[in-house]
């Protein structure tokens, strides 16, 4: 007798355990010997497709279908042993639905092109056709007993070159019906995978195989909030897979909104409302998947948050609902807490269904009426009796329900006061507006007539009515908050402004509705910051900051900036790419001015965060104006460039809407002529290079320009070369740059271009700096010139203080570690590592913390008026004043006017 240990016993124990939990195991165990012996030798590995032969088409429906079988029940073996996991099984399932339909179609395919030929079209490239699968196929997670979702189509029309041609359409619908039958029929063998065509466009009623273009024309004109759930889990899963590729890319924007997109809400609910309604007509309460608490329930509710989210984050567009689960949380949409309840709650039910399914190989979501057949149900998946397993599910149905109906509960309006209901449903012909005094608004009669001018225009009459009730509930909030704003009627013309830009756009104002804490967050940044308001009005797109949680951290993250920008695709035209550059820069630099708002980074960090996105930003232009001299004008061999930035981008200070200040080198043989077909000499090349540089940098796109270009800090100025070779730069700076051009070279750096200029730029602004100098004349010569730059540039007054010009302000501290960095640096090279103002004060002898103190104070009043688009003059608070008096102590020679002369060199 066989110890308890015994490899045959446990195999046969496992056998017996096994056939318990599925009619279709028993079978395949009692008629197919050779499967017997393939369970024993199970390594994990998949069992191949048998060969289908090309001299026998009537063998192969039978061997798709044994391969099938042994397959599905070694999927059971492993599931009810515990040998695989949830995903794993899963994942089995839809690959052997993959590799069945593969060889099938590839067989029917030969067999096909050996009586029609191939398709081709016009330029006599092969065209094939390309299975999509979607739902759960789509997902890698099919069910056991699912059918197959799919949808054909083929990429161009064209005509087979057989003897007996056929046009695209078709040969493709001929082909695919035998495909189909190959699968789907039941024959003595039974069936291989049964086939659903149902969510093509038109359903059964619309055309078996369509070309791309129709599909996409269909989903342009046509397409519903469900085939946008559908087609977010599509898949290639046989024919030309680059094809299809290539579709499903041009679809993206119907699957995902560029925007967070709260309509799809309005999608599930009509959904949810449809399912609640079918439940009550069939009775479905004991259907797993679609009665209350079921599966799909968990389906729509991480599909709708994937489709709200996915057009902004890529990350989330995935077909399968677990990675889905994963991608959540790591874009912070979902808490690690919430994405594991879910996980769990999926894991039950799907489990649970493919018991079920397991039984008989039946494709029923049912709790199995039979009570023989529960119990077998529940003892294989380790529960006493039926009912221990019907607590566990009445438990999981009811934590489902929770989270679904959660994601769904209809929206809670802010409440508004009762007079501004009344005068708003009597506008805009009627309404007291002095209802609007009693708000805040001082003038309540410019309110009154602003309000009445918006609801009497186009685009507020031709809202739909589900989209005027949204717009009626969030312009009176709207109303009511910016009526506590510091300036009320300022706030609320910048908020008509922008409502006027999105009201086409009902996605924008869905958003407003269903998340009230965006609302309110729109009101107090329109109210405060000017800039961020035209932004969000000229950018709409900008509304999804407002929501987005990773903006609730430290700004913009421009690593993933980087990774974005480095994701655009330079073909040559750069309108698109410019377009796309400029919608990610828009969206950092204001994810930056939220994150400064709010207090979650400093001025510093935030003047730092703004400079490195430039810098990001010109590398990629500078990148994309090569690569269009190189096709242009062919390389420069042995030729280098080089783009310096100088001034707050220099010192990675830039605030809100600066300009660049730019000066750029190349440096070449004296012969250098470029390679092609229009060759240009070095001096030409550069500077069509700068120019096309330059005017990149600011042209008009959709989603506006990157910046304004300062070309003077060049050497001799405005009346220099755009383009400066580097022998000239560095004899210039040499022999006869002024001192405060020295100065300005303190706050300059290599921003982009070769490595090598760049490296001999850092060389030469070393050795610049580095000169030994008249310390005594040095300090007159920027006393006079600080005093100089004061009397003309200075709009300081008794209650005014300039920030950057006004005495104690950032100019004097700017021009006090200038004036240290040349002083010091021929004996201190440490001074030279650095071109910020913040790490430079740092190496001042004594204690600095007040210094730092005032600096920053007064960086961020300045970033705090770009942000309002107000001059840089603020009132002389008491704050204000104690910081210019640290700086004013600390830089004594600029206290006082001294007597204005020439500046020296």
């Amino acid at each position: 007798m066989s110890s308890a240990a015994d490899p045959v016993t446990d195999f046969e124990t496992n056998v017996q355990r096994v056939r318990a939990a599925s009619d279709l195991f028993d079978s395949v165990m009692d008629r197919d010997p050779e499967f017997i012996e393939r369970l024993r030798a199970d390594d994990g590995s998949d069992w191949p497709v048998p060969p289908l032969p090309a001299d026998d088409s009537k063998a192969w429906p039978r061997l798709l279908r044994q391969h099938r079988k042994q397959q599905s029940a070694r999927i059971i073996w492993r599931d009810v042993l515990g040998m695989d996991t949830l995903p794993e099984t899963m994942q089995r399932i839809s690959n052997l639905a993959d590799v069945c339909m593969q060889a099938g179609l590839a067989a029917i395919q030969a067999d096909f092109e050996l009586r029609h030929g191939v398709v081709r079209d016009a330029q006599g490239h092969r065209i094939e056709p390309v299975i999509f699968g979607l739902g759960k196929l789509g997902g890698g997670e099919l069910n056991f007993s699912s059918d197959v979702d799919l949808v054909i189509g083929f990429e161009e029309h064209g005509e087979s070159d057989g003897p007996r041609p056929l046009a695209a359409e078709t040969y493709f619908t001929r082909l695919c019906q035998q495909w189909i039958k190959l699968l789907d029929e039941v024959t003595v063998d039974g069936f291989c995978h049964r086939v659903d065509m149902r969510l093509r466009p038109y359903g059964n009623s619309g055309r078996l195989v369509w070309s791309f273009a129709a599909m996409e024309l269909y989903f342009q004109s046509e397409g519903r909030d469900w085939e946008r759930y559908a087609w977010q889990k599509a898949r290639v899963v046989a024919g030309d897979v680059a094809a299809g590729a290539r579709f499903l890319n041009t679809l993206r924007p119907f699957v995902y909104r560029r925007y967070l997109d709260f309509t799809a809400l309005d999608g599930v609910r009509e959904m949810k409302a449809s399912i609640q309604a079918e439940v009550a007509r069939n009775d479905r309460q004991s259907d797993i998947k679609r009665g209350p608490g079921g599966i799909r329930e968990i389906e729509f509710l991480v599909q709708a948050l994937q489709l709200i989210r996915g057009g902004r984050d890529a990350s989330l567009r995935t077909p399968s609902l677990l990675k889905a689960l994963d991608a959540l949380v790591a874009a912070g949409e979902l808490t690690a807490e919430n994405a594991d309840q879910l996980r769990e709650l999926y894991r039950f039910l799907r489990v649970l269904e493919n018991r079920i399914q397991m039984l008989r190989d039946e494709q029923t979501h049912d709790v199995p009426a039979a009570a023989s057949d529960r119990e077998r149900v529940a003892i294989g998946l380790g529960y006493a009796n039926w009912a221990a397993l019907q607590a566990d599910l009445d438990v999981v149905r009811t934590a489902v329900q929770q989270e679904f109906n959660a994601l769904l509960a209809p929206r809670k309006a802010q409440a508004v006061a009762g007079s501004l209901q009344d005068y708003w449903r009597a506008l805009p012909d009627h309404g007291d507006g002095a209802v609007l005094q009693s708000l805040g608004y001082a003038d309540a009669l410019a309110a009154d007539t602003a309000l009445r001018d918006l609801l009497r225009g186009p685009g507020v009459r031709q809202l739909s009515p589900t989209a005027r009730a949204r717009f009626d509930r969030v312009m009176q909030v709207m109303v009511e908050d910016a009526g506590r704003a510091d300036a009320p009627l300022v706030t609320l013309k910048r908020l008509i402004s922008l409502l006027q830009a999105i009201l086409r756009r009902s996605a924008y104002i869905a958003l407003l509705d269903e998340q009230p804490a965006a609302l309110k967050r729109l009101v107090q940044v329109v109210g405060e910051s000017a800039l961020m308001a035209e932004r969000v009005s000229l950018h709409p797109l900008l509304l999804d900051e407002l929501l987005d949680t990773r903006a609730a951290g430290s700004g913009m993250q421009l690593q993933a900036v980087e990774l974005a920008i480095d994701e655009i695709v330079f073909d040559g035209d750069p309108d698109l790419p410019l377009r796309q550059l400029n919608e990610i820069r828009q969206t950092a630099s204001f994810r930056a001015a939220l994150a400064f708002r709010d207090g979650r980074i400093d001025a510093h960090t935030a003047a730092r965060q703004l400079a490195d996105l430039a810098q990001l930003c010109l590398v990629a232009v500078f990148r994309w104006v090569r690569t269009e001299m190189q096709d242009a004008h062919g390389a420069l061999p042995g030729a280098e460039f080089a783009a310096i930035g100088y001034g707050s981008l220099g010192a990675r200070e830039l605030n809100f809407g600066s300009d660049l200040d730019l000066v750029f080198l190349y440096d070449a043989p004296a012969d250098a002529v470029s390679t092609g077909p229009r060759p240009l000499d070095a001096a030409r090349y550069f500077a069509r290079l700068a120019q096309k540089l330059v005017a990149y940098l600011a042209v008009q796109t959709a989603a506006g320009h990157l910046f304004e270009v300062d070309m003077r800090l060049r050497p001799d100025g405005a009346k220099g070369l755009l383009v400066s070779s580097f022998s000239a730069y560095a004899q210039y700076q040499r022999e006869r740059a002024w001192t405060w051009e020295h100065q300005a070279l303190v706050r300059s750096r290599p921003i982009a271009g070769d490595a090598q200029l760049c490296e001999r730029f850092t060389q030469l602004r070393a050795e610049i700096l580095s000169r030994p100098r008249d310390v005594q004349g040095l300090h007159d010569e920027i006393a006079q010139m600080r005093a100089r730059m004061r009397k003309e540039l200075d709009r300081s007054s008794a209650s005014l203080l300039d920030l950057k010009q006004g005495r104690g302000a950032l100019v004097d501290l700017e021009f006090h570690l200038q004036q240290q960095v040349l002083e010091h640096a021929a004996k201190s090279p440490q001074w030279l590592e650095d071109t910020g103002n913040l790490e430079l004060l740092q190496r001042l002898d004594g204690d600095t913390d007040a210094l730092r103190s005032a600096y920053l104070a007064l960086l961020d009043q300045g970033l705090r008026c770009g942000l309002d688009r107000r001059p840089r003059l603020v009132p002389r608070t008491p704050a204000i004043e104690a910081s210019a008096a640290v700086i004013s102590a600390r830089t004594p020679a600029f206290a006082a006017d001294p007597s204005v002369a020439s500046a020296g060199r």
